[in-house]
């Protein structure tokens, strides 16, 4: 398995508030971690809730006793949001402050997956599949019908999230179990990713590159190329 990661400001941006964690080696009882998340709030605090978040979360990830992936993971997201909330109370500049978040692990042939927010993660091998489902909007006016896929990816309110670390008392992630196989790539990233490159552009990339940073590069580099809007977070992992 080789994993690599990448995150870039962008062409617009002037604060990095996307974090990434990518780790190949065991952390407390799971033999590897990788998390992108998406912060938001003004001055400096979505910068601050993503790295704290995957600093907080990592530590809790790093002390558990939790044999279960879900279970462990589970834990630590609570226990982060609450850290979150808390700190958002301390400092005016923090209030209201959230991230994105979505992280995996893989253990054997399986892949344990959390999202909260619409920070993706994929599966591509015959064909590219989108694991996570976007916690935003939009997504729910597709699922409504009042929107299809291709005005969706237009619609001036794309970037509205319903869920993140730091909205509520109580978090409700998404948990997804994939079993992978060899020759896959497992894709997580921002919506500065995503909405700069459609889905058959990113399996193009990655499939013109046999080595992940190469892809990882060449995706944020045209990303860039196309607009660069928004902050650009990338973790690709081949089995």
């Amino acid at each position: 398995m080789i994993a690599y990661s990448i995150t870039d400001i962008g062409e617009r941006r002037k604060i990095n508030q996307d974090y990434v964690y990518c780790c190949n080696n065991q952390i407390g009882n799971l033999p590897n971690l990788f998390i992108v998340a998406d912060g938001m709030g003004g001055h400096n605090a979505g910068d601050y809730a993503s790295r704290f978040c995957v600093e907080y979360f990592t530590d809790r990830i790093r002390e558990s006793n939790q044999s279960s992936p879900i279970s462990a993971i589970e834990t630590a997201l609570r226990e982060t949001n609450e850290a979150l909330l808390k700190k958002a109370q301390e400092q005016v500049d923090y209030e209201g402050m959230g991230t994105t978040f979505v992280v995996a692990t893989i253990m054997d042939n399986k892949m344990y997956v959390a999202n909260i927010g619409d920070s993706r993660l994929y599966v591509i091998g015959k064909e590219m599949k989108q694991i996570t489902e976007d916690h935003s909007l939009v997504e729910a006016m597709v699922k409504t019908g009042k929107l299809d896929r291709k005005e969706a990816k237009q619609h001036p309110n794309k970037n509205i999230i319903t869920k993140a670390l730091g909205a509520n008392t109580e978090v409700e992630p998404d948990f997804f179990e994939v079993d992978l196989e060899e020759g896959d790539t497992v894709l997580m990233c921002s919506d500065g990713l995503t909405n700069m490159l459609d889905d058959e552009d990113i399996v193009d990339i990655i499939r013109a590159h046999e080595d992940p940073q190469a892809a990882a590069d060449a995706l944020v580099k045209t990303a860039n190329k196309n607009g660069g809007i928004d902050n650009i977070s990338i973790i690709l992992v081949k089995i």
